[in-house]
């Protein structure tokens, strides 16, 4: 079966960290770029990070840049994101993406920033 499951969402106060986890299963997943998108309630879904197959290169939305680390390990067909000093405007719903045959995306894993 092809998909991504996402994980490692949970509730952490302003400036703590998370680190996101992607599983992906059913495809080559060393073969892909991957991406971390959000989606914060009543905003459009924005692309957060993106990493090519092999890990060599990154790109972050300004708005991450500097906190947020996008990494993958092609040997567990993971993909992650490291989360360090998060804010308030942070608080989204996290997903995993792939261009494969077709877009392909996770269910997404909750992330919340709040004392």
């Amino acid at each position: 079966q092809v998909q991504l499951v996402e994980s490692g969402g949970d509730l952490v106060q302003p400036g703590g960290s998370l680190r996101l986890s992607c599983a992906a299963s059913g495809f080559s997943f060393r073969n892909y770029a991957m991406r971390w998108y959000r989606q914060a309630p009543g905003k459009e879904r924005e692309l957060v990070a993106t990493i090519t197959c092999t890990g060599d290169k990154t790109n972050y939305a300004d708005s991450v840049k500097g906190r947020f680390t996008i990494s993958r390990d092609n040997a567990k067909n993971t993909v992650y994101l490291q989360m360090n000093n998060l804010k308030d405007e942070d608080a989204a719903v996290y997903y995993c993406y792939v261009r494969w045959v077709t877009d392909l995306w996770g269910q997404g894993t909750q992330v919340t920033v709040s004392t």
